[in-house]
């Protein structure tokens, strides 16, 4: 009886250990899945911005829209895309704590492949747009970039320019895809 209440005492340590050993595995595990998803949609790099999900930066170097886009690149994005007005006021809002005016700047909207089909530079589909009045009005087939902030009236909307033009830019990057 005695060996019996000792095997008994001596299996139920070791189904204790495992199970304590697989909760700490588990919550190791669950701990990693966390930071990773931290790390990936809620941490920005130094000098980025949080905005909805995605990392922003204004870059004030004022450059084509080919270039801005190729140096957003580099930084492991593209340039900007707005899936929101409340998206575009908070990107507003950062290019104004940043440089203490509202200054134009590129977004990664282009229509120089197809003239009248606005696309995003990411691949995101182009669904919201803000447009200031009359606008896009091509320039004489000559404006196929899209910057933001032009000022009418204090409207701070969207207008196309040539490419070509000098403006700062938008970068973005981990953005979550709702």
């Amino acid at each position: 009886m005695k060996i019996l209440v000792v095997c008994f005492l001596g299996c139920a340590v070791v189904v204790l250990v495992g199970a304590a050993a697989a909760q700490e595995e588990k919550a190791q595990n669950d701990q990693t899945a966390s930071n990773d998803l931290i790390k990936r949609y809620f941490v920005c790099p130094r000098g980025w911005t949080m905005i909805y999900g995605g990392c922003y930066i204004y870059v004030p170097l004022a450059r084509t829209w080919g270039r801005a886009e190729r140096n957003c690149r580099s930084m492991g994005g593209h340039l900007a895309s707005v899936r929101s007005l409340k998206e575009y006021r908070a990107i507003e809002k950062m290019i104004a704590v940043t440089t203490s005016y509202d200054k134009t700047a590129w977004l990664g909207a282009s229509n120089a492949k197809h003239p009248n089909v606005w696309r995003w530079s990411n691949g995101e589909a182009f669904i919201f747009s803000y447009w200031c009045r009359g606008e896009p009005n091509h320039g004489h087939g000559r404006q196929h970039c899209l910057q933001m902030n032009y000022s009418v009236v204090d409207r701070k909307c969207w207008d196309d320019l040539q490419c070509n033009a000098h403006r700062p830019s938008v970068c973005a990057k981990n953005r979550r895809r709702d």
